[in-house]
This record gives C-alpha cells, structure tokens and sequence, in this order.
C-alpha cells in the first residue's frame, strides 16, 4: 500500500487551552477512523520548524488520504501539506 506524509501547521486558536487541544486531537482521530478506514496511521511526530506535526500513513490511494488531510484541516484547526513518499530503494531501482 502506498506510503503518504501528511504536514500539519496547528492553528493558535487549536491552542487557547491545553485540554481543549487533546479533546480536538481526539476527536479528529476518531473521525479519521471513521470515515477513512482504509487509511492506516504508522507514525505521528511533533516536529520543530515550519510545520507542527508529521504523520505517515499508507492508503490505497491519494482520494483517502485528501479525505483525512480535510478532516485534519476543518477539525484540527491546521493547514495540511500531502506527500507522496516513494521508498529509496524502489526509486533506485526505476532507474534502470
């Protein structure tokens, strides 16, 4: 299944409250899980730099990823950036 990185800038308003921010991130997971049960999460990061957060997941295909990138965006107060990961080694290998 193919691999996809989701980036996430967090809104300030996600923040006013500590508690509030956690009762978000859970609610955007359960509808995630929800309504894209296809896509599976592998890892969730908080990073440092331009973006907040960093999940990687595998979906049958771009349609399901776009599906919980937007639950990401109008649930999570965030802003999302989709990536196409391709392993290296499978890159590697289209080369010849």
């Amino acid at each position: 299944m193919p691999t996809y990185i989701i980036l996430s800038r967090i809104g300030p308003q996600a923040f006013a409250d500590p508690n509030g921010f956690k009762k978000i991130a859970q609610d955007v997971s359960e509808q995630i899980r929800r309504d894209c049960p296809n896509v599976r999460w592998q890892k969730s990061y908080l990073v440092t730099g331009r973006f907040d957060a960093v999940d990687i997941v595998e979906a049958p295909d771009l349609a399901s990823v776009e599906r919980a990138a937007l639950i990401i965006r109008g649930r999570g107060h965030a802003t999302t950036e989709t990536l196409v990961a391709t392993p290296w080694d499978d890159f590697i290998a289209s080369l010849s």
